[in-house]
């Protein structure tokens, strides 16, 4: 029987090496530009020269995916979502009354085929009253003012609220007030859909790590149940998974429910919303705020590359494919971004994720105090590259005897996924002082032309890079939401002069949170408690601040 999970405690020789292959990697990098600056500073040049043109060749298409990435989110937003849906019940005459018609609206064209296509084979799809969205909530400690708006986005979505079932997975470990909360919530909203189950997740269940992904299984467990009894099939339930900061477009859950039934291959796939991290947006302190919008910005980009775009955060997947691969991973800390090699491998490659244009917001780390808060985005963005992990658990897959998908795309995955660790790692760094490096440490190197000009030539390409800065600017401001009224003027001057802070946020955030989780992987020293980012807002400060 094929064995979906990650090891807990021992691993095997072959597992523990390609946990060391990230780190050595991306230490190995940078060794290796000291190593060619003592011995031959020409070469060290020609390395570092070869790194920055690699970058600038990613930058560019960063920005070009970025812009129209942007684009498609304003024409996705702007469709009627609910309506394409609706289409699909009587689909037939729906195509016979649309096929001719010439609109101009994203993917337009598309539905018309979509509607040909169920029309000539309706009993291979099923019709949108037969479809539910169950909605995951997971949480930890987080204060009703954070949870209620969620619940509340989800209620005022387009989508049919007796369609709707939805579980607060909360944890023991919460204690008493997380408890309370929960209640709170089932009184409040227990009869606004077709179900709202409050399930805890008991603590010190063995062979689990404290995390989501144990919390969301359990909970997951209880909606299986839930369905059975009350006798709706799991092929007809799609299943979204929130953070308790998380508030969906309002066409959200139609979308979803409309490409899960359009596709064929229904169960082999999962959809990936967008997720920008807004919510609070003017209410963080300037490095979250360039690290939320730079991370809202590679949310953007990966909708853009269907091909490479994996789960991330909040994202949709059928139940019955849950059912069947046992939920999400119970023993890691990053069960968003894994579920895609859980679910890749369980379904031998025959697996897809379908971007959703439409976002999720959230909310940018945000603590009691400014020192707690940069602290605690450091701890979001550990667990994040943390996601390093999975480079054994696909590795041993690839390379196994008994393979379970096919060799090739599994491999050009594979180094995928190990380029964008060692990039996230070494790459700003390598940039940033590279060139410098063989002048510093070996006084040789000023007779080598490439050497001796590398300074000024990473002077010339931090200046083409503003004008990627600019790019960003622009496009961070038509995705801000309004500025609050508790802001003055000035507070907007502020949102431009924050980008100043970028390549420093590089280093001290994504460079040094990679090789931190890094190289803890590489010396065995797990990362195996889910550390829950603080994520408060006016309202939970301003309480905190008159109990005090």
């Amino acid at each position: 029987m094929y064995d979906n999970e990650i090891p807990l405690k021992k691993r095997s020789p072959l597992y523990r090496f390609f946990e060391i292959v990230p780190g050595l990697l991306s230490w190995g990098s940078l060794l290796l530009l000291v190593v060619l600056s003592l011995f031959n500073p020409l070469l060290a040049g020609i390395y570092v020269l070869l790194v920055i043109i690699t970058a600038i060749i990613k930058a560019i298409g960063i920005a070009i995916h970025t812009m129209t990435g942007s684009a498609r989110i304003q024409k996705a937003q702007a469709i009627d979502w609910e309506a394409r849906l609706s289409a699909l019940e009587q689909p037939g005459k729906e195509y016979n009354n649309l096929k001719n018609h010439h609109n101009q609206e994203l993917g337009f064209s598309a539905h018309i085929d979509n509607l040909r296509r169920i029309s000539a084979a309706e009993s291979s799809y099923p019709k949108p009253s037969d479809i539910y969205n169950a909605v995951i909530i997971a949480t930890y400690n987080e204060a009703y003012e954070i949870l209620q708006p969620t619940i509340e986005s989800v209620l005022k979505s387009h989508y049919d609220p007796q369609h709707l079932i939805v579980v607060i997975a909360y944890e023991e470990r919460g204690g008493r007030d997380t408890e309370a909360t929960a209640k709170r919530l089932k009184k409040e909203y227990g009869n606004a859909f077709r179900a709202f189950e409050i399930v805890k997740h008991p603590k010190g269940i063995p062979d689990e790590v404290r995390g989501k992904g144990a919390n969301i299984t359990y909970a997951a467990e209880y909606l299986k149940s839930w369905l059975n009894k009350n006798h709706i099939e799991f092929r007809n339930v799609v299943v979204t998974t929130l953070d308790s900061d998380n508030r969906p477009h309002p066409s959200y859950f139609s979308y979803v429910a409309y490409e899960y039934i359009v596709h064929p291959n229904r169960k082999h796939l999962s959809f990936q919303p967008v997720s920008l991290f807004l919510n609070n947006i003017w209410d963080v302190p300037a490095p979250m705020r360039v690290v939320a919008t730079g991370n809202s910005f590679w949310n953007i980009i990966s909708s853009m590359r269907p091909h490479t775009l994996r789960n991330f955060a909040s994202h949709s997947q059928p139940m019955e494919a849950l059912v069947e691969m046992n939920f999400w991973s119970k023993r890691t800390i990053v069960e968003d971004g894994h579920q895609y090699w859980r679910s890749y491998f369980h379904f031998k490659g025959d697996y897809e994720v379908i971007p959703i244009y439409v976002p999720i917001y959230q909310d940018a780390v945000l603590s009691d105090t400014y020192i707690k808060t940069l602290k605690a985005q450091f701890v979001q963005l550990r667990r994040w590259a943390y996601g390093a992990s999975d480079v054994p658990y696909v590795a041993t897959r690839v390379f196994s005897t008994k393979p379970r998908a096919p060799f090739i795309p599994s491999f050009a995955r594979l180094v995928r996924l190990v380029d964008g660790h060692v990039t996230l790692a070494s790459v700003s760094l390598l940039v940033a002082f590279g060139g410098w490096v063989p002048l510093l440490i070996n006084s040789e190197a000023s007779r080598s032309v490439v050497a001796n000009q590398l300074p000024e030539i990473l002077s010339v390409i931090q200046q083409f890079a503003m004008i990627g800065i600019v790019i960003t600017v622009f496009l961070s401001f038509k995705m801000l939401p309004p500025r609050p009224s508790r802001y003055k003027r000035h507070r907007t001057v502020g949102m431009v002069l924050q980008w100043a802070l970028m390549p420093v946020i590089a280093i001290c955030y994504s460079a040094a949170s990679a090789f931190y989780s890094q190289t803890r992987l590489l010396l065995g020293r797990y990362l195996d408690t889910f550390d829950v980012t603080d994520k408060a807002t006016v309202a939970t400060k301003a309480k905190a601040k008159s109990a005090e």
